[in-house]
């Protein structure tokens, strides 16, 4: 999803990549390095990761593999490489209970699976690559692979009726404006090195969340028949891996390198109109 708005990024903007997927396997450094070899590079951005958040409970070490091991190659890899690297990372290495937006800063605590893992991770990172900026993102949707946008028009258009969960608040965030954000630090050079959090502004909920989706798909035509959506609890829908209830990123630190952050009903409409 994130892999392939910023490779299109990167064309827009002329700027020289490589990408890879599963041919460049991360578990294994000799393969990172093989892949590198011979190869100038000024930034490694790993958009890589095991997010089955619900599969994870059953498959930490796999996860962990990819997420922690994994990370820790990379980073190991460009420091060796002398590049500079951008790591993304997620709201999950929060436990959710807080109450209001989260900082860089914050004590990270994951309570399950997914987000140990990718804590892990960031925690590689920092251990094996000075240079690094770890990205905290959440809700991501966009173009490209599964997501919550993507479900929500295909039920739309099958059922006449279906239950959202409303207890779980966040902020939506369109990959597009992810990998923006991305191309903005590599452009400028940046090296004020860390942890930063991006996602799209607002706080909403999953049953808000969709109720715009169905507006909009209304609107543009792209759903033609009346939908019910209800508005049901985290008790009623229950997930292997309990998500966090509160989960919004504080963004005054991106902000503060001049990072644009759009707000999430603006990027979700222009997400939907170049659908």
């Amino acid at each position: 999803m994130l892999g392939k708005e910023l490779s299109g990024l990167c064309r827009a903007e002329g700027l020289e990549f490589i990408g890879s997927d599963r041919e460049c396997d991360i578990t294994d450094i000799s393969a990172l390095r093989s892949f590198i070899a011979g190869t100038h590079i000024d930034w490694i951005v790993n958009c890589s990761a095991y997010t089955a958040v619900d599969k994870a409970e059953d498959e930490e070490p796999l996860a962990f593999a990819i997420n922690a091991a994994g990370a820790g190659n990379i980073a190991r890899v460009a420091s060796e490489a002398g590049a500079r690297l951008i790591h993304i990372s997620t709201d999950y290495v929060f436990s959710g209970d807080g109450d209001r937006p989260y900082r860089e800063d914050d004590i990270a605590n994951p309570v399950i699976a997914y987000g140990r893992t990718k804590f892990a991770g960031e925690e590689a990172v920092r251990k094996e690559c000075p240079n690094h900026f770890i990205i905290r993102t959440a809700w991501l949707y966009g173009a490209y692979g599964n997501n919550f946008v993507h479900t929500m028009l295909r039920l739309f258009k099958e059922r006449d009726s279906l239950n959202v969960v409303g207890d779980q608040r966040g902020t939506p965030t369109w990959a597009y404006d992810l990998a923006g954000a991305i191309i903005y630090l590599m452009k400028k050079d940046c090296s004020g090195y860390g942890i930063y959090h991006f996602a799209n502004e607002g706080v909403t909920d999953w049953h808000e969340f969709a109720c715009e989706i169905y507006r909009i798909a209304r609107n543009k035509g792209i759903v033609q028949k009346d939908v019910e959506i209800h508005r049901v609890t985290s008790d009623q829908y229950p997930t292997k891996a309990a998500r966090p209830k509160y989960s919004v990123l504080d963004k005054t630190k991106i902000k503060s390198v001049g990072v644009s952050v759009p707000e999430w009903r603006v990027s979700l409409l222009r997400f939907m109109e170049n659908s």
